[in-house]
């Protein structure tokens, strides 16, 4: 039986999108995403403790993400946990970062955006050849293809 690597994310954009396109056309963007716990310590104060998560988004999903996406977006992410390594200045790091695979726009729709609360699925953008001028639904079952 093979592992699970499964990461479901629900938070808020620290910055906008950075969209960079490789050597063969590939595009590539980065974000970072801020997720909120609130709890009482043993004091009885009231404390809110943000984690930082690294999100990486490819290809078609890359170009959505820059053209939607900002800073202070509340947004639903689904992906698998990465780490990879890199050199800088001679010394070997290490980092972890969400590599997704679809993501959804939480905010309610505004008079600049076009199409904030339809989920992006990576999966049905990578089967399409045409680039994609509206987000696809997530895949859903229907009751009636239930098989019980």
């Amino acid at each position: 039986m093979s592992g699970v690597n499964k990461v479901i994310l629900v938070g808020r954009l620290g910055k906008d999108p950075e969209v960079r396109h490789l050597e063969g056309g590939t595009a590539v963007a980065s974000f970072t995403l801020a997720t909120s716990e609130n709890y009482t310590n043993k004091e009885g104060v009231r404390v809110e403790q943000t984690e930082w998560h690294n999100i990486v988004v490819w290809r078609g999903l890359a170009d959505i993400a820059g053209k939607y996406l900002s800073k202070g977006k509340m947004v639903y992410v689904e992906g698998k946990l990465r780490t990879r390594s890199y050199e800088k200045n001679g010394e070997k790091r290490y980092t972890t970062e969400i590599v997704a695979d679809n993501f959804m726009m939480l905010d309610r729709k505004d008079s600049n955006d076009t199409n904030t609360s339809e989920p992006i699925n990576h999966a049905a953008m990578e089967a399409k050849d045409a680039p994609l001028t509206t987000a696809p639904p997530m895949a859903s079952a229907e009751v009636d293809d239930l098989p019980f």
